[in-house]
């Protein structure tokens, strides 16, 4: 009979040992699957003052196509992190990857606000199913004690995608027009699909506990340690925890409710942010009196500095009480955003303002996804980390929204700025409610 003593523990094994060629191979593929995924989001805000001046709209206008992709990265996010509980992590990471591509190629057809709305909604339904799936692909094949460093360095996967989509849109806008961009951001991820078809590995995690798949088991085993598995070799996972018909549920039980909860409050303001800034700091400080391109890469530098964040502040997220140094992360956060509407057209103190709070809020945010990922069971991981990031997909609709209603009101980058601070406050508070939630 089958019991915790005889069977090998794969939890255990992979925690045991140090991570295997294979097993960073699957993290860097999940870092490829970021990076685009980070180039495609934030190419709308890259390209928007060109779209504005060939469509001839003003530019709050912008707002409603802003919103419809972050609407499909909400759906896409809330849609596929219960699927892959259920179905596994590799076909939907291959799906949505070819599905974002071929959205992002069709993109270039778009000829008025209207059009370019509707292929940004449906190329967000892959960019969200994506995100979470990757990160719970990467958390289950990494050992405990480097967990939160390792999903931290694959996410800058997505900051760097940002900040090079930054660079290369003010090239490519210059030479060849704003749908350039949107060509190049198909292309690769359609390469990487046929790249993933033969090496995207399913999580061995998954793969235990649905109970029915040992030979897949097997293989996976003998990929990380070719001889350290003797065939036959009946295999446990240490988490008993197993999904029902209906998982977001579980987020709610077994003493979860009040983690989810301040969880959704951190993502929800965090990605507010995010997508405030990147999509309208382009716009805003255009609008001060800096040239486009100047402008376009002031902002990529946001994400260059989320990118420094992310790998400075990976390792010591692994130590003791995480979430409260998660907290200072976001009370820095706030006073850089207020320096930057301090900043006025002085380009040296601009872009250093909107390199460290990039810093500090990418950072943050990437932080908070590696962490998430730690907070529940493989069962139900891929749903807790996409309905946290659906939550704040919702924030970073609104983020944006809010934004243009108030450019459109007339409210400069400044007063915009000094407003941002306060989301900042508030995602330091719900991470301090969640160390202290954890901690009794």
């Amino acid at each position: 009979m089958l019991t915790p003593e005889t069977a090998l523990r794969v939890d255990e094994f992979i925690d045991q040992r140090k991570a295997s060629a294979f097993q960073i191979l699957t993290a860097v593929q999940c870092a490829l699957i970021v990076f685009l995924d980070g180039f495609d989001t934030q190419t709308i805000g890259y390209v928007a003052p060109a779209i504005v001046k060939d469509f001839g709209v003003a530019p709050g206008m912008l707002s409603p196509v802003f919103a419809a992709g972050l609407l499909g990265l909400m759906i896409g996010a809330l849609t596929f992190g219960p699927i892959a509980d259920r179905v596994g992590r590799r076909p939907v990471l291959l799906f949505c990857t070819l599905f974002f591509g071929i959205c992002t190629l069709l993109t270039v057809r778009a000829d008025s606000l209207g059009t370019l709305l509707v292929y940004r909604l449906i190329t967000g339904f892959g960019l969200g199913g994506a995100m979470p799936n990757a990160v719970a692909l990467t958390s289950e094949y990494m050992p405990k004690r480097v967990r939160a460093t390792t999903v931290m360095v694959m996410f800058c996967g997505f900051s760097l995608g940002a900040a090079l989509g930054g660079f290369a849109a003010a090239g490519l806008i210059a030479e060849f027009g704003w749908r350039s961009v949107f060509v190049l951001g198909g292309i690769l991820p359609c390469l990487l699909f046929v790249v993933m078809l033969s090496s995207l590995p399913e999580s061995i995690r998954y793969l235990v506990l649905r109970g029915d798949r040992q030979a897949d088991v097997a293989k996976v085993l003998k990929k990380i340690e070719p001889h350290g598995v003797e065939a036959g070799t009946p295999v446990l996972s240490v988490e008993e925890h197993t999904a029902d018909a209906f998982p977001v549920r579980q987020l709610f039980t077994e003493g979860r409710t009040r983690v989810t909860l301040a969880l959704w409050v951190v993502f929800f303001m965090n990605l507010l942010l995010m997508y405030l800034v990147t999509y309208w700091m382009p716009t805003l400080i255009h609008d001060s009196g800096i040239a486009l391109q100047r402008a376009v890469l002031t902002t990529a530098m946001f994400q260059v500095g989320g990118t420094l964040g992310t790998l400075i502040l990976a390792r010591p997220f692994d130590q003791a009480r995480p979430f409260r140094m998660l907290a200072c992360v976001y009370v820095a956060a706030g006073a850089m955003l207020m320096l930057i509407g301090s900043a006025g057209t002085t380009a040296l103190i601009l872009t250093t303002t909107v390199f460290f709070a990039g810093f500090c809020i990418v950072g943050g945010q990437i932080a908070a996804i590696a962490l998430a990922s730690t907070l529940y069971p493989t069962a139900i991981r891929a749903t807790g980390v996409g309905w946290a990031f659906g939550i704040g997909r919702v924030g970073s609709i609104v983020g944006p929204t809010v934004a243009g209603l108030l450019v459109s009101l007339g409210w400069t980058a400044k007063p915009v700025f000094f407003l941002a601070a306060v989301p900042a406050a508030i995602a330091a508070v719900g991470a301090l409610c969640i160390d202290q939630f954890r901690r009794r």
